[in-house]
């Protein structure tokens, strides 16, 4: 048994797993964290990481390096996707993680595409081939900057990412308070360009299982579950229909930032770009739902954090 950490450094958020890999090939959680910190902040605009995001996420990768070391974690995998892949200062970000990281001998991957949809298939199905949820699936994470779609059933069989999340596009889009119908015209012509594209490299015909994956996703869920705070265990493999995960995106979207800092299960990180969110879950649920009209919507916790972790057995 081997104990790992990985890092998922996104747009919106920074997140860690320390876990002992076990020689079946299995995860056992010791630590999960999460902290909002808005990387991409501004980086649509300026091509640059914005200093304050900068100096926040170092912070807290300091933070998730002295867990390491408490925690006696064997190997680091760091992964960085697309707000450091786009960033023109990505190799400040870079040097600022060897350092916090120092004798653990850790330098943050900026990863394809490609490489963060095949992390993130491999990290959310393990639970529902155990759970016997029928593939193939299509796995959405929708993160800050991209969004990956993947398709496949034991292993990736087509996948894109596209240039659209919940902090892209609520910067470029829907800066309202709450969002006018201009708009969501708006952020609706960007997102279904995007899908357009997506639709060309991933075959929606023939899903039986939609995999949700990230925040945005998970927030959904929760409202749609009518939770008062934040419940993992709930969330976790939750199979709602289309129209329930419609419904709860579409109330989310129109709601003032205020009703949804008052929600229980809302993080104040997630208040200012869940609309957005929740906008592309909706979309790319209409779409699949078209092509494949018996199509089950799953919600998983587990997601391209845990496909680090697996991939360090390697």
């Amino acid at each position: 048994m081997m104990r790992v950490g990985a890092i998922d450094c996104g747009t919106n958020s920074i997140r860690l797993l320390i876990a002992d890999l076990t020689e079946d090939g299995a995860l056992m959680d010791i630590v999960r964290d999460m902290e909002i910190v808005r990387l991409g902040q501004g980086i649509d605009r300026t091509g640059r990481i914005d200093p304050a995001a900068m100096t926040r996420t170092l912070r807290a990768t300091q933070t998730y390096a002295a867990l390491c070391r408490r925690h006696d974690v064997q190997k680091v995998r760091f992964v960085a996707t697309s707000a450091s892949r786009d960033a023109e200062n990505a190799a400040d970000f870079v040097a600022g993680v060897e350092e916090a990281f120092g004798d653990l001998a850790v330098t943050p991957e900026v990863i394809s595409g490609a490489t963060e949809a095949s992390l993130s298939f491999s990290g959310a199905t393990g639970d529902l081939l155990a759970a016997g949820q029928p593939g193939p699936y299509l796995v959405v994470d929708i993160g800050g900057g991209s969004t990956e779609l993947v398709r496949g059933t034991r292993s990736v069989e087509q996948a894109i990412s596209v240039d659209i999340g919940c902090v892209r596009i609520t910067e470029r889009d829907i800066p309202g308070d709450p969002p006018t119908q201009a708009e969501i015209e708006a952020a609706l012509g960007d997102v279904n360009r995007a899908l357009d594209q997506a639709q060309e490299a991933v075959d929606l015909a023939g899903i039986s299982t939609v995999v949700g994956l990230a925040g945005s996703v998970t927030t959904v869920t929760a409202y749609a579950l009518g939770l008062r705070s934040y419940d993992p265990s709930a969330i976790h493999l939750a199979d709602l229909s289309v129209a329930e995960h419609q419904r709860a995106a579409a109330l989310l979207l129109g709601m003032a930032r205020g009703d949804r800092a008052s929600l229980g299960f809302m993080h104040p990180g997630r208040v200012d770009v869940i609309g957005a969110g929740a906008l592309i879950w909706s979309e790319v649920l209409a779409r699949v739902q078209a092509s494949s009209p018996n199509v089950r919507v799953v919600t998983s916790e587990h997601d391209i954090l845990d496909g680090i972790a697996l991939s360090l057995r390697d």
